[in-house]
């Protein structure tokens, strides 16, 4: 009798554990699932300065999105006709004001480039989202090819880290002269899966971001560039892309995914410069 109820008592305690470490799990789970995009996206909201005091030449331009919004960027032409035009799309940190030096050495090297801010990144309206991106990166291409008249034949895409799967969706639609991807995941949910291994990312992930099937289907010249100490986006990752692109490979030594060398390196500005149209 003593035993049985010491068995029942035992009994109701494990049951008690097991459905509060499940009560747990499930509010980890709601928490990841209603948040998510604040650990995907890292945008510095900080207004950015004018375009001339940050990049030399350069102009403020606004980029209206097909759902309303009106977004900061900065163009800059280098002073003889360029050879082609950039357009940058960066990673999910920062904002347009990190890629002012590499937007620099590209208009010395001739080039004219549209640094992109997303939605909700240096001080612009939104939210960003995997479907928010693509209308941002599109309104970029209204304007160059339709504000600026860009013939479409000279215009390179550049992405970075995140930035590679707006372009190479962007690609999809509109195929550039040129596509350089910087550090390219193949999915998000599979640098997720490194970065969270304990939580069931593919289930629960809403941005898909898929880089290396739209690279797949993709039929226009292709460079990687990556570092070969990338902790953020491993290697193998950026080097599955290159293959399903038919890409060339640019992989920087000892280079890791912030590192100078990766931002506005001499290997990473020839490599664009590879792409221009002959």
């Amino acid at each position: 009798m003593v035993v049985s109820r010491a068995v029942r008592v035992t009994g109701t305690v494990v049951v008690r554990v097991l459905l509060g470490l499940v009560l747990v799990v499930v509010l980890v789970l709601a928490l990841v699932w209603v948040f998510q995009r604040r650990l995907i996206y890292a945008p510095d909201t900080s207004p950015v300065p004018a375009a001339a005091t940050a990049l030399p030449g350069a102009e403020d331009v606004r980029l209206r999105t097909a759902d309303g919004l009106d977004l900061g960027a900065w163009f800059v032409r280098p002073d003889r006709t360029p050879a082609a035009t950039v357009l940058v799309a960066g990673g999910n940190g920062g904002n347009r004001a990190d890629r002012a030096p590499l937007a620099a050495k590209l208009a010395r090297a001739g080039l004219a480039v549209l640094v992109l801010d997303y939605r909700g990144y240096g001080g612009n309206p939104g939210d960003p989202s995997e479907a928010g991106l693509a209308l941002d990166v599109r309104a970029a291409w209204r304007f160059l090819t339709e504000g600026r008249r860009v013939p479409p034949g000279e215009i390179l895409f550049y992405g970075e880290s995140l930035g590679c799967a707006v372009v190479a969706e962007l690609a999809l639609e509109h195929p550039p002269a040129g596509l350089l991807l910087r550090s390219p995941f193949t999915e998000l949910a599979a640098v997720g899966a490194e970065v969270y291994p304990f939580l069931p990312v593919r289930l629960l992930l809403r941005d898909r971001f898929p880089v290396r099937d739209e690279v797949a289907r993709l039929r226009v010249p292709t460079v990687v560039v990556l570092g070969g100490r990338d902790a953020v986006v491993p290697p193998a990752q950026s080097r599955e892309v290159a293959a399903a692109a038919s890409a060339r490979l640019v992989e920087v030594p000892g280079a890791d995914h912030n590192d100078p060398v990766l931002l506005d390196g001499p290997e990473l500005v020839e490599a664009v410069l590879s792409l221009v149209p002959r």
